[in-house]
């Protein structure tokens, strides 16, 4: 083997192609997709500091009755056995109404998040038990690998664009906190409540921000993990279409059979019309199955000398017309009628057939 094999053998090894549909659906089933957990995380959070812009209101409302009546009872009810479950039931029905809309809004983000992503992809082999998932080794390098480096540059990243977000949107506010201690308690919760709505809110902007910048990233590195190489690329096609060779057998096969079942109908023809030498298509009239004839064998070459011979060998007359055996050639297929044009020219073949035959 020279160095210009060598040298071709390595480059085909190296996964420099796009992948395949077929290696996407394949990566798919084993639930790998490019995906950005932090587009997650930005739009739930994007979604229930909105819903504390809509519904903060009947939230606060809620909260302060929840406190009111568990401040009351407490002071004018005593606490026993028998009264304790039905007052804790009722705060926890309560909170459920309160923390309801909070749960539902981050679950249907998430679930919207997660579809805009991956769109609709179910897998069971992502949660599958793996004893490599527990190796030490492989834990060690994947923790000093990369991919590590990047998230945790990713990590900071996030913290310090996140603090700085806060710091700035408090900062602005610093006047209306600097007066909270000379406001009452519900007018001091209301402007608390107005700054971390502000800061979630601007917080989430950058999050969405960076996780958009994360999805472009995580999607070239899925690009760049289920890159094929070329060989891989023809292993593939083999699998799908069958090896070459192998396909080959089958259709030569094929063709094996659909000559011997053509060979096996010669007998029943009514005339042979040969080139002489190159060409012959075995003809049959039966009115009952077509109106015009029709043809149940052709062939050139050696498919047409085997053609005379097996009609030869049944006694089927042969009938020499050059034009029109190459015409009826390439105008027809097995089985099928012969056109309108060869209509008078055939009748005269079968009528001095069936003349000869003694059939009229």
């Amino acid at each position: 083997m020279n160095w210009l094999q060598l040298d071709l053998q390595f480059f085909s090894g190296e996964k420099t192609e796009k992948a395949t549909p077929k290696k996407r659906q394949d990566a798919r089933k084993k639930g790998q997709a490019a995906k950005s957990q932090d587009v997650n995380t930005a739009v739930v959070l994007l979604a229930v500091f909105m819903l504390f812009i809509v519904a903060g209101p009947f939230m606060k409302e809620t909260i302060i009755g929840l406190f009111t009546e568990s401040f009351q009872e407490s002071m004018l009810t005593t606490l026993t056995e028998e009264n304790v479950q039905s007052i804790f039931m009722k705060m926890l029905k309560e909170s459920a109404i309160i923390l309801a809309p909070v749960f539902g809004v981050a679950l249907l983000a998430g679930i919207a998040a997660n579809f805009m992503q991956i769109g609709f992809m179910f897998s069971t082999e992502a949660i599958q038990f793996k004893l490599e998932k527990i190796d030490p080794i492989k834990g060690f390098k994947r923790i000093f690998s990369l991919r590590a480096i990047v998230e945790l540059l990713k990590s900071i990243l996030k913290i310090a664009l996140v603090g700085l977000v806060a710091f700035f949107v408090i900062w602005q506010r610093m006047d209306d906190i600097m007066t909270l201690s000379q406001t009452s308690a519900a007018a001091a919760m209301a402007v608390l409540a107005d700054i971390t709505v502000d800061v979630g809110l601007y917080a989430s902007a950058v999050l969405l921000f960076l996780a958009l910048l994360d999805f472009l990233y995580q999607k070239y590195d899925f690009e760049k993990t289920i890159r094929m190489s070329k060989q891989d690329i023809k292993d593939e096609y083999k699998n799908i279409e069958g090896d070459p060779l192998i396909k080959s057998k089958i259709k030569q096969k094929q063709r094996e059979m659909a000559m011997q079942r053509m060979m096996q109908e010669v007998p029943r023809a009514d005339v042979v019309i040969t080139n002489p030498t190159h060409y012959a298509i075995a003809l049959k009239y039966d009115e009952q199955k077509l109106d015009a004839p029709y043809v149940i064998a052709k062939g050139v070459d050696f498919v047409a000398q085997k053609i005379k011979y097996v009609a030869k060998e049944n006694d089927i007359v042969m009938m020499e017309n050059r034009q029109l055996a190459r015409a009826l050639y390439g105008q027809t297929e097995i089985g099928q009628a012969i056109p309108e044009e060869f209509f008078k020219a055939v009748a005269e073949i079968l009528a001095f057939v069936y003349k000869t035959k003694g059939q009229v």
